[in-house]
């Protein structure tokens, strides 16, 4: 604590006395200072004991003491202490009143106790708090690295750091998500600071802010030294930090900080792990890749899982998405196994586990933020995710999600699964540029001679394919007689050149006509 005005009086050797503004001698003193100038306030900081002897004062002026007294408790001095028997053998009363009046404490110096003398006891006493607050800041540095060293994870660090600020503590994943907290009932509390969080996470590391409302004070702390943040602190406490609980938040900020570092550098070692696994996985390998997994991976490929592929379409798209993935995989324990490759990133992740979901979040969330019109590229990721797999159809699940990915990329959605497509309709896919091509290439004959009113072969075709071949539904259909149906249809491949007995041209010239429908708006 720094010194007092109480502490002061209570000094033996300073003999002062209280004669006026009793109640408030618990101001903090930040300095003791002389001053004879009429207003000595423009050279205040505030904080000071004022020492006079009204050399320059009128002190028996009741309305010039009024004014000068409230100058300086506007200016936020502590106090005043008045040497008597110099100028005055006793303090006037004009001073003693406005000192009441105005709330300022006044404290009255024995002429044997020299200004100097109490300058040095606020010197000393402050000296002395610093000294406390440094040693207690290194005990806190000491305690703080023996949790962050016991490889218990960052809950026993928060516990520390939380007991020496007298408050709580809560450490954040790069997603703004809490992953520990001390004590248990902050998690609550510091899960409500996730926006602020996030915007924080925006901002180049180190980066602080203070968040303040009815129940404490917080400050936020970004982890990392980067471009971007890699997790954040926060801090809460009833009021402002002192300084021995700034020195165990900045010797926090710098373990959680190298903790991270660490962590990044073993997460590399990891990933070229998990790249090699991929390899052999799709190389046909699943033994070679089991035993190269060990316990890193091995759980992951023990069950049913997914594969998936993100591609950026932002600068730092796929990382945001590894990332949250990551982080709530760690949250759950999960294994997931992620491999770079450029502007995209492979990953397998346990069938039905908090990364999937996470991934499936974050991409519904790119959907609500950037409603598309046909072009993923609004996204900051567009991703591919196959149907749960094993270590022996690793390629099959490799091309799926490559699949997906190429629908998801088309249809301007932030995430397709493989089993939308297995489950849904083909149609959909045939708005690709090249498929119309394709049919509009196929049927431009047959267009072109219904123009010429020389007959109506592709409604013919199209009653035809409909009806599976059966002549007399299709001519119903068409309000025609059997045989002239037959007349067209051997027009039709006259005209492609090619056999209706073959199954893979009918298949083709129905998606065609299918494509043709899709592209052409229906007439009201």
């Amino acid at each position: 604590m720094p010194p007092t005005l109480a502490s002061l009086v209570q000094h033996s050797a300073l003999k002062l006395t209280v004669r006026a503004g009793a109640d408030r001698l618990g101001t903090p003193v930040r300095w003791a200072h002389a001053s004879e100038l009429a207003d000595p306030v423009p050279y205040m900081d505030g904080g000071e004991l004022l020492l006079v002897t009204a050399t320059n004062l009128d002190a028996d002026d009741p309305e010039s003491m009024r004014r000068y007294v409230r100058r300086l408790a506007g200016a936020g001095v502590a106090g005043v202490g008045f040497a008597v028997g110099v100028n005055y053998d006793d303090i006037p009363a004009a001073l003693v009143a406005a000192a009441e009046e105005a709330g300022l404490p006044l404290l009255e110096v024995p002429r044997r106790t020299p200004f100097l003398a109490i300058s040095k006891a606020v010197s000393a006493a402050i000296a002395a708090d610093q000294y406390r607050a440094v040693t207690a800041g290194f005990e806190a540095q000491r305690e703080l690295t023996k949790a962050a060293l016991a490889g218990d994870g960052p809950a026993e660090l928060l516990a520390r750091l939380a007991a020496h600020i007298d408050g709580w503590a809560a450490l954040y994943d790069t997603s703004g998500a809490v992953l520990a907290a001390a004590p248990d009932w902050a998690a609550r509390r510091a899960a409500r600071l996730t926006p602020d969080v996030e915007r924080l996470r925006d901002r180049p590391a180190p980066a602080s802010v203070v968040v303040g409302d009815h129940e404490d004070r917080v400050e936020l702390q970004s982890l990392g030294t980067g471009r971007r943040a890699r997790g954040a602190l926060a801090v809460g406490t009833g009021a402002a930090l002192g300084t021995a609980e700034r020195y165990a938040v900045h010797s926090a900020v710098a373990l959680l900080t190298l903790t991270t570092a660490r962590s990044r550098s073993l997460q590399g070692a990891e990933q070229r792990l998990g790249a090699a696994v991929l390899r052999m996985l799709l190389a046909g390998q699943p033994d070679h890749a089991r035993a190269v997994a060990g316990d890193l991976y091995g759980g992951l490929l023990d069950a049913p899982f997914r594969l998936l592929i993100a591609e950026a379409t932002a600068p730092t798209g796929s990382e945001l998405l590894t990332e949250t993935m990551e982080a709530a995989a760690a949250r759950t324990g999960e294994a997931l196994l992620l491999v770079p490759e450029a502007e995209r990133v492979v990953v397998l992740a346990a069938d039905g586990g908090s990364a999937v979901a996470a991934c499936a979040a974050y991409a519904e969330a790119q959907d609500d933020r950037a409603p598309r019109e046909g072009g993923a590229e609004d996204s900051d990721v567009v991703v591919g995710l196959s149907a749960p797999s094993g270590p022996i159809a690793v390629s099959a699940a490799y091309k799926q999600a490559e699949q997906a990915l190429s629908v998801a990329r088309r249809r301007g959605r932030a995430l397709v699964e493989h089993e939308e497509l297995a489950a849904g309709s083909v149609l959909p896919l045939l708005a690709d540029d090249a498929v119309r091509a394709f049919a509009d290439g196929m049927l431009r004959a047959l267009y072109e001679h219904d123009a010429k009113g020389r007959g109506d072969l592709v409604a013919s075709l199209r009653a035809w394919l409909s009806r599976h071949g059966q002549w007399d539904a299709a001519a119903a259909d068409l309000g025609v007689h059997r045989h002239t149906l037959r007349y067209r249809m051997r027009r039709v491949e006259e005209i492609l050149g090619r056999s209706l007995d073959d199954p893979d041209v009918r298949m083709e010239l129905w998606l065609a006509l299918k494509t043709t429908e899709a592209a052409t708006p229906a007439e009201g």
